[in-house]
């Protein structure tokens, strides 16, 4: 139900799952093998995987910390996003990756879910894009000393929102990563 007219294809957006990001974080091993089963799943559906990977002066490309899991491989053909905010439209490619494949609809799964999940979810909304969150498939480091609630609540708390998120004629929710169906998408 995108806004984006002639955009009828969907991919999956898997967002910062790096070395560097996800040390520390809440069901690391968990979250990093269904995010393998979504991009297992998207491959056999031939439903576009969409990398997104984050830089900082704390997080240098081309260092250990910045490289993805070893768990997940990006193909040669799957774009990779390099992004250096939040919200992954933000100063990228994104967007045009995105167009050139005439995709209105994402299915999001990644780290971290307080920072760059959100963002690039509520990104997405404004941009007319459809945003479904993988609610097993993202995860956060521990907050607490700086007064947040544990991860566990983080996210709950973002798949409780996201679960009930609309805007007009843009399709938001959450999803299991056994209920992820891609067959039929492209």
């Amino acid at each position: 139900m995108t806004t984006l007219t002639e955009r009828p294809n969907t991919a999956l957006v898997v967002i910062d799952v790096q070395n560097g990001i996800m040390a520390g974080t809440h069901n690391r091993d968990g979250v990093v093998a269904n995010i393998a089963v979504l991009v297992e799943k998207a491959r056999a559906n031939d439903v576009p995987v969409v990398w997104v990977q984050h830089s900082s002066d704390e997080l240098p490309k081309g260092s250990d910390g910045w490289l993805y899991v070893p768990e997940l491989k990006p193909e040669y053909s799957e774009p990779i996003v390099h992004k250096r905010y939040a919200d992954a439209f933000e100063e990228t490619d994104l967007e045009v990756a995105l167009a050139e494949r005439k995709i209105g609809r994402l299915i999001v799964a990644g780290a971290q879910t307080d920072e760059c999940i959100r963002s690039t979810l509520h990104g997405a909304i404004v941009r007319g894009y459809d945003a479904t969150l993988v609610a097993d498939a993202h995860t956060t480091e521990d907050l607490t000393a700086w007064g947040a609630p544990t991860p566990d609540k983080v996210i709950d708390h973002t798949n409780m929102y996201w679960g009930g998120h609309t805007a007009p004629g843009r399709q938001a929710g959450t999803v299991t990563t056994g209920s992820v169906d891609f067959g039929g998408d492209r």
